[in-house]
């Protein structure tokens, strides 16, 4: 593909296929996500069909690097050839030019001829290529700048031609060199163009690398314990790998034996190497330093949460921001729009003012090629491209090119508590007891209540311990109430443990004493929950004490320095929320919400016109993730709040919700520089190129005009590129 015409091309014969029902074509990365229905129509018949409208079907892109070899393989040769033909073009060029002005004793006539000889087959090596697409595109009904550039090359030969055997009266145009310079020109544009556009691919295949081909094994075969290589495609959930020093670890995992530093810095962002030691998760792609462990595998192949990153950034690189959709439509028109341009300048100075055919002829020439929307294609998803990857570096995931562009827009964020602003891994503090059972009793209760549900407060009671080593009682009609706790019999008795509110609605009463106790409790920063029963009313208060990230604070500062509002929406109690939020330097806080209420309370904001950004980890938080503008999801957190969320945080630090924000805000300000450059190219080149300037003498030839073509769209990329060194203010040292 050369320009955005020909991924408009490709788009428009396979949508009309029966099963088709979506595709998208990615200019950078020259694939196309395509959905179909494989009952209606096959992969062939959509490899068939790209491959007759002039393009090459290449195979799939998978995640077991095979065909991707073998893409990337193509890429190199095709590249080579490009190579090949600019060379062998500019050569020929020079010999044309020294023929021209040289002199060599002979007439106009004998060289004429001879240029012509010399010309004609580097011309077709040369310009092969582009007349190909150009065909193509006719017959498509697809205009494309190979068109362009094929009408510039072929009406400068023929005129060359014509005049060579004197069918053109007495005209003497000899354009040979023109025609071959033009022709290598433009190669020169599309090599430059496609070595550029493979770099802003650099974070896939960087995470591509990670990925180990092979792994070690241990078996127990006839009582004998081995270890054994194997192909990472036969690696299976259940087994047990062994990783030794230096090695990538293979599949996501538990460590079973043995300890290390394990380096997760192109996964997490982080760049510390960290301790991983028995019962800790290891993720596939992870660099092992220096120890050896074994490991049990939990998930393989495309379960794997690299595999799930790769997906993850690679659909977020073929995602399209809505600012695509206006430089689609000035596309649309600029192509007929340059040719209406070159006619009517061509018209002016041969007809009206009265230049030689040959001048107004150059002029046509140098209009048609010098006009390229190449670089206005390639200006928002080569940009968006360096963007996610620049994200996905830092361990922050950027779903699409939307989240990127509404990023920029942020005007307030909300922040649900724990295990957002608070580690999560609350452990239990103190128990209160109202009743005659005894404060281990009380904790058995609770434990065999809080073992059915998924809040953080029920890992609290356990202290974050394997729950399997508790003695626990059996429990009937267990059922969790949002936003409030929990409900659940244990022998014929009906236990409640939750918040006030769900005391209350059980009309239990609530002493005095307890409220005081609460109250001391929660100004100390704990988070606790009320115990009671049917038959004992209110049995004891459990505290749980959680701690606010190292980075929490610092985060909302440098919210607060981009001039983003902040709020607190939990579910905890008022008191503790605000101590917390007093804490960190949060502007509001709004506390005791359910979910729903943390909902109305995001559409509330965005009924006055702000644009929200809703940060959180919990399955409560998913519904305000989705309705948020942007919803950042802690990676640490549950899978709903994960698949809810637009930005995921990886490691959970708050410091890449501000880099995720900095970076969005960097890729769309390059975005606009693209394409300032973009239109400039144009509005600039195009005038001269049809002789504005030739009263000071400046004529703009066609062979320039392709130069200057190849270097709009090169800077360009280059610009988008530059965005790879960029780093997060929030994450400079």
């Amino acid at each position: 593909m050369t320009c955005v015409m020909c991924s408009r091309s490709i788009t428009t014969a396979v949508s009309r296929m029966p099963g088709v029902y979506s595709i998208y074509v990615n200019l950078v990365s020259q694939t196309a996500d395509i959905l179909y229905n494989p009952t209606v129509v096959q992969l062939d018949d959509i490899a068939d069909r790209i491959n007759k409208i002039g393009f090459k079907y290449l195979g799939v892109v998978d995640k077991n690097s095979i065909n991707n070899d073998k893409i990337k393989q193509l890429h190199e040769k095709n590249l080579k050839e490009k190579l090949n033909r600019l060379v062998v073009g500019f050569i020929f060029s020079a010999i044309l030019m020294f023929i021209m002005f040289a002199d060599l004793g002979i007439g106009h006539n004998e060289k004429s001829i001879i240029s012509l000889i010399i010309c004609i087959i580097p011309l077709i090596y040369v310009s092969y290529p582009i007349f190909k697409s150009g065909y193509f595109s006719l017959k498509n009904k697809n205009l494309n700048m190979d068109v362009m550039y094929s009408l510039g090359i072929g009406i400068a030969f023929i005129a060359s031609l014509l005049s060579t055997f004197h069918l053109l009266g007495n005209s003497n145009f000899m354009l040979y060199d023109t025609t071959l310079m033009l022709g290598s020109f433009l190669m020169l544009g599309k090599y430059l163009e496609d070595k550029a556009k493979s770099k802003t691919s650099d974070s896939i295949d960087s995470l591509m690398q990670l990925k180990a081909t092979e792994a070690t094994v241990e078996k127990k075969i006839d009582g004998k314990i081995i270890q054994q290589k194997v192909d990472i495609n036969d690696v299976l959930k259940g087994n047990i790998l062994v990783i030794k020093p230096g090695e990538k670890i293979p599949a996501d995992g538990r460590i079973i034996e043995g300890r290390s530093y394990v380096d997760e810095s192109l996964i997490t962002g982080e760049s510390i190497p960290i301790l991983k030691d028995v019962d800790d998760e290891v993720v596939a792609g992870s660099i092992n330093k220096d120890g050896s462990f074994k490991i049990y595998v939990t998930n393989t192949g495309e379960k794997t949460v690299l595999s799930q990153i790769i997906t993850m950034v690679q659909e977020a690189q073929n995602s399209t921001p809505p600012i695509q959709h206006l430089a689609d439509k000035v596309i649309g028109i600029f192509i007929p729009a340059i040719l209406l341009i070159a006619f009517i300048s061509f018209i002016i100075w041969y007809v009206i003012i009265g230049n030689g055919f040959m001048y107004s002829l150059s002029i046509f020439i140098s209009v048609v090629v010098v006009a390229c929307p190449c670089a206005l294609g390639l200006a928002i998803p080569t940009a968006l491209t360096v963007g996610v990857g620049l994200g996905a570096k830092h361990g922050i995931l950027i779903k699409d090119g939307e989240t990127i562009e509404v990023s920029d827009k942020i005007t307030h964020i909300l922040f649900d508590k724990t295990g957002t602003i608070t580690v999560g891994q609350p452990v239990l503090s103190d128990v209160i007891n109202y009743s005659n059972l005894s404060d281990d009793e009380i904790i058995k209760i609770a434990r065999s209540l809080e073992i059915h549900s998924q809040h953080p407060i029920a890992e609290a009671l356990f202290n974050n311990e394997d729950k399997n080593g508790f003695e626990l009682y059996d429990v009937d009609d267990f059922e969790n109430i949002s936003g409030k706790g929990i409900v659940g019999k244990i022998c014929d008795d009906e236990y409640y443990i939750g918040n006030k509110k769900l005391i209350e609605s059980e009309n239990i009463t609530i002493s005095d004493k307890l409220l005081t106790d609460l109250k001391a409790q929660e100004l100390e920063m704990k988070t606790t929950i009320i115990m009671a029963s049917k038959s004992s009313g209110v049995i004891s208060l459990i505290s749980v004490a959680d701690v606010i990230k190292d980075n929490s604070k610092k985060a909302i500062d440098y919210l607060h320095s981009m001039g983003i509002k902040t709020t607190m929406v939990s579910g905890d109690n008022i008191n503790t929320s605000q101590i917390i939020a007093q804490k960190v330097g949060i502007d509001e806080v709004k506390a005791e919400l359910l979910p729903g209420e943390k909902l109305a309370y995001v559409k509330q904001l965005q009924d006055k016109g702000e644009v929200v950004a809703f940060i959180g980890d919990g399955i409560n938080d998913a519904p305000s993730l989705s309705q948020a503008n942007v919803g950042i999801a802690i990676g640490t957190g549950t899978d709903v709040a994960i698949d809810s969320g637009d930005i995921i945080l990886i490691n959970g630090d708050l410091l890449n919700a501000v880099a995720g924000l900095q970076i969005s805000k960097k890729t769309i300000s390059r975005v606009k520089l693209n394409l300032f450059w973009a239109f400039a190219y144009n509005i600039i080149l195009v005038p001269i190129a049809a002789g504005i300037l030739y009263p000071w003498h400046v004529v703009f030839m066609p062979e320039y005009g392709a130069l200057a073509m190849a270097l709009s769209s090169v800077s360009v990329i280059t610009l988008s590129l530059l965005l790879k060194r960029y780093t997060p203010e929030v994450l400079r040292k």
